[in-house]
């Protein structure tokens, strides 16, 4: 226990020595970890592509069967980005594949705006955290080469460089903290990045199967089969047996 306390002294006095800038740095720690802790939570891949939804459009058949009746009653009403996206070009297959093609791409980017919602502040603060830092130390250092300008007998090097060193703290927290949030946010943009890909390469693959289903039951509707009929028997000629004439 007493080294477990002094272990908590020690810590505190690290960040206590930073002054009004170290409190500035505590709260983008606390900022960061919150949104990569939310964001890790929800960019789960079967929270935006549902692995249901995927396997439903890769065996939609263009030949036969209704997209519709399969794939609505699973996209209605799920939480998901593929889902949602889905919907609106099943809802609009009425259009034509072009118009319905551009409101499908409207709400995609609308749904990628809301996977990177969060992402800039983790930007922020990797570039802001080690400024911070930086700025809590030369505020360190001016004040211990204000205080050795004000004392002429101050002759002790250790006293120097220990000021120094308590300056210094300031950029260690900022760059410790702008570190892992530059790794986080790589992360979750080539994520979002992937998924996006997918759900692009599988909704063209919907309206594809669609499209054809809508025509071939439109070809097959104005199509009409050739019927029997009755055969016409043949006139008897003139001076034949059986003519009158």
């Amino acid at each position: 226990m007493p080294l477990l306390a002094a272990s908590f002294q020690s810590v505190y006095q690290f960040f206590a020595q930073g002054g009004f800038f170290m409190v500035l740095l505590l709260c983008c720690s606390v900022v960061a970890l919150a949104i990569i802790l939310l964001r890790g939570l929800a960019l789960r891949r079967e929270l935006v592509v549902p692995e249901r939804i995927e396997h439903e459009i890769n065996l939609l058949d263009p030949d036969g069967g209704d997209a519709v009746q399969k794939l609505m009653p699973l996209v209605e009403g799920q939480d998901a980005a593929l889902a949602r996206i889905v919907q609106v070009g099943l809802e609009h297959l009425g259009w034509t594949k072009s118009e319905n093609i551009e409101t499908v791409q409207t709400r995609a980017r609308h749904e990628i705006v809301l996977l990177e919602s969060g992402l800039f502040v983790l930007e922020v603060i990797v570039g802001i955290a080690p400024l911070l830092g930086l700025l809590g130390a030369v505020a360190g250092l001016v004040t211990v080469f204000a205080t050795l300008g004000a004392s002429a007998n101050v002759s002790d090097p250790r006293g120097i460089a220990k000021g120094i060193s308590e300056a210094l703290s300031t950029t260690i927290v900022g760059l410790s903290i702008a570190i892992p949030c530059l790794i986080a946010h790589t992360y979750f943009t080539k994520k979002i990045e992937t998924m996006a890909a997918e759900m692009e390469s599988l909704v063209v693959e919907m309206l594809s199967k669609c499209y054809e289903q809508k025509k071939r039951r439109a070809t097959a509707r104005v199509s009409q089969p050739v019927g029997s009929g009755a055969a016409y028997a043949p006139q008897p000629r003139k001076n034949e047996p059986g003519s009158r004439l």
